[in-house]
């Protein structure tokens, strides 16, 4: 039997309309079986009291604690029947910590009787800060008392003290003791469920039975038995997900490609002979993995991992040169117009001659380079839109413009997307369906983002890695500015820049919004947060510092008499350009940007960024962001401005990005932080994880065994007729939506 129907039953007919309706809306779960697969984030003992010390802020908890002290103020109030209102106030503590719980008005009566000094009990609210301290407001609470009608009192207490209390995933509406109830419930279904995993292999492992595993996750009678189902559920997971791209991968392998080779004379080599440096270890080896790929008759899928400034574009040159070679086109997606241009311009200046195809002048091995993007004119796009379609370019060089349907190819080889996380698959597969065969792709990053990460971790990508700067590269050093702590660590900052471009060199200043936005309730607000006098007060509660505003500040202030510009994505596409060519002629000393800048801006003599509210930014952000700096001789520096606390994990995070310069590094920790995102969908946090007990980095032991199994299962048997469970968890984990993602990715 394929489909278990006790398992898809409607959660609503099983617990009710209501509880159902805020399991769907809040939590994602529909059917039982969506329940029986919402494991504990973890488990307390009766016993043993949390750690109140390690609550983070604005989230919503449960909590296991301890009564210490209650007591009920009483206060003058309008809003009160007698002029008088109630405040009750309830200290719980850990042994180590403690936290403060706050009742008002109609609220107070029953835990004012309830919440007596001694109680154990457990509490779920929001984190928040009132005078300085941790709260929580009107928390809702489950009392925990030994049960009662045992005969062997002194029994009932141990036991009592040692179960393991299981703490879920929960929201405000719907508390971690009522899902653990609504859990029960469903809980004899487990019995039911289809074991997706082979008898060999769950016999080898010597894992235990999947039926027997959801008990054990949800009703635990040790911790051993949390141990014997994390480690089958995790196989699950490893498992399952390998299979599907194992069934990718072998399905890409039947797919047919032309193989491009390059000819012994041709464009490729004319390149090589003109270049003014030899290429590092790194890149021809990396080249060499390219070629070997685009040789073969099936479409190459690969990733190229580089450390910024690691020469990614050069390589990817020499692979759409080889295609060019071969008679085919290549075409390079970027993420910005900014971008696009910036490749174009130094793709052409690489190229000289070569990049002249059809022009008086033009090398004899020429092809023509082709910049098509949304803000072209309409003279100068048709002119572009015809190159492409004769074949008359080689390379075309473009934004999301070149997905459009009137955008046509004569023969597409070779798709390259730089910054792959910047662009939907949806977008990547409209550009690789313009080929009349699958073309072959590479995808680009500089520091791979969780997602990206997570799927090499998972092997769905051949990877190749530059880990080597070519000989030239500077190194970066990175200071975090505690700008709310020490106020004259910025004014220091705003010094150092002066000093870099009195050295004849410039400076970026980084912020994460424009500031051209109609709000003006917030204008108040961002005034106060001029760079050299911080706002008082949560630097997370006002508006993130915009780049209209900071670029004022600093001309009429700290960088008076430099010559300071801006550059944002809302300014005319010419606007930016010749802000940029001003600033890479070296007629701007300072350039106060948002994230435009991040990917490919290539000016050598920029040896200064500031970075303001740096912690709005993610880990592989601030990486890319300081990528911009040290391209030349000369040493970078990169100043990361922040407001945070000291002790918050956004500072934390900024400490890590400026104790290393290694990006691989940085992805892990990003990784480790943000979770891996829904690895298989399209959403990029980590808020939607289709990973429940499986952490790709914690476990890329189990990933990799399990890689091999699913390999070697899809090898003997693709369709897995003989494997109906795992058919069954395939469905389960493969929607339609994702199952195209994966198909297209």
């Amino acid at each position: 039997m394929d489909l278990v129907p006790a398992l898809q039953e409607p959660l609503k007919k099983v617990l009710g309309p209501a509880t159902a309706k805020v399991m769907a809306e809040h939590l994602g779960l529909h059917t039982v079986g969506d329940l029986l697969h919402h494991y504990p984030r973890r488990y307390e003992e009766r016993g043993q009291l949390t750690h109140l010390a390690d609550l983070p802020m604005d989230e919503h908890v449960t909590v296991v604690a301890q009564v210490a002290d209650a007591r009920l103020h009483t206060f003058a109030s309008s809003k009160a029947p007698r002029g008088k209102g109630q405040r009750l106030e309830v200290t719980i503590t850990d042994g180590s910590g403690r936290l403060q719980l706050v009742f008002f008005g109609n609220g107070v009566h029953k835990p004012h009787k309830e919440l007596l000094p001694g109680t154990r009990a457990m509490f779920a609210g929001k984190v928040s800060v009132f005078n300085r301290r941790l709260q929580l407001a009107h928390p809702a609470y489950e009392l925990l008392r030994a049960e009662d009608g045992d005969d062997d009192a002194a029994e009932s207490v141990e036991s009592w003290a040692g179960a393991l209390i299981p703490l879920y995933p929960a929201t405000a509406k719907l508390e971690s003791w009522k899902l653990a109830k609504a859990i029960q419930t469903v809980l004899p279904s487990a019995q039911e469920v289809v074991d997706p995993l082979p008898d060999s292999l769950r016999e080898g492992r010597g894992l235990v039975a999947l039926p027997e595993a959801l008990v054990k996750i949800h009703r635990p009678h040790t911790k051993a038995d949390i141990e014997d189902a994390r480690a089958r559920l995790k196989w699950d997971e490893a498992f399952v997900l390998q299979v599907a791209l194992a069934r990718r991968r072998h399905a890409e392998t039947q797919l047919p490609a032309v193989p491009r080779r390059p000819s012994p004379d041709g464009l490729l080599t004319a390149f090589d002979d003109r270049l003014p440096f030899t290429l590092t270890d790194g890149q021809q080896k990396v080249s060499r993995e390219i070629f070997d790929d685009l040789a073969t008759d099936h479409p190459m899928h690969r990733l190229l991992q580089g450390e910024v400034g690691s020469g990614k574009t050069l390589v990817a040159l020499r692979a759409m040169l080889a295609v060019v070679d071969s008679g085919a086109q290549a075409v390079m997606l970027a993420p910005t117009e900014v971008l696009a241009q910036q490749h174009h311009r130094s793709v052409v200046e690489m190229m000289g001659e070569l990049a002249e195809g059809g022009m008086l002048g033009g090398a004899e091995h020429a092809t023509k380079v082709v910049l098509l993007t949304g803000s072209m004119g309409a003279a100068a796009r048709r002119h572009a839109l015809l190159d492409l379609a004769t074949g008359e370019a080689g390379i075309v060089i473009g934004t999301h413009a070149l997905i459009e349907d009137k955008v046509q190819f004569h023969d597409l080889g070779l798709v390259v997307v730089d910054e792959q996380h910047r662009f939907g698959v949806e977008q990547r597969d409209a550009l690789r369906g313009k080929g009349k065969q699958p073309p072959h792709l590479l995808v680009m990053t500089a520091t791979p983002i969780p997602r990206t990460v997570a799927m090499t971790v998972f092997g769905d990508l051949e990877t190749s890695v530059l880990d080597q700067l070519p000989a030239g590269r500077s190194p970066i050093a990175s200071h975090v500015v505690p700008a709310s702590d020490k106020p004259h660590f910025l004014a220091r900052a705003w010094e150092r820049v002066r000093e870099e471009v009195s050295g004849g060199h410039q400076a970026y200043v980084v912020c994460p919004r424009i500031g051209d936005e109609d709000d003006a309730p917030k204008k108040d607000a961002r005034k106060k947060a001029a760079p050299d006098t911080p706002p008082e007060g949560d630097a997370e509660k006002r508006p993130p510092l915009a780049v209209l505003d900071v670029a004022g500040q600093l001309a009429e202030g700290p960088l008076q008499g430099l010559r300071v510009e801006v550059l944002h994505g809302r300014m005319q596409p010419d606007d930016k350009d010749a802000v940029m060519r001003r600033f890479a002629a070296g007629e701007t000393d300072v350039l106060v940007a948002t994230t435009v800048i991040e990917v490919g801006v290539n000016v050598p003599n920029a040896t200064a960024m500031v970075i303001m509210d740096a912690d709005r930014f993610g880990v592989s952000q601030l990486h890319q962001l300081r990528g911009r700096v040290g391209r030349g001789s000369a040493p970078g520096l990169c100043l990361l401005v922040s407001e945070m606390p000291e002790a918050s994990a956004a500072r934390q995070r900024l400490n890590a990005v400026a104790a290393t310069l290694d990006g691989f590094e940085l992805s892990r920790i990003d990784l480790e932080q943000r979770r891996e995102g829904d690895v298989l969908g399209q959403a990029q946090s980590g808020a939607r994880t289709s990973l429940r007990v499986l952490a790709v980095i914690e476990d890329e032991e189990i990933i990799a065994q399990a890689r091999q199994e699913a390999a070697a299962v899809v090898a003997a048997d693709p369709e897995l007729s003989g494997l109906p469970g795992l058919r069954t968890a395939l469905r389960a984990l493969l929607d339609d939506e994702r199952e195209q993602y994966l198909e297209k990715g």
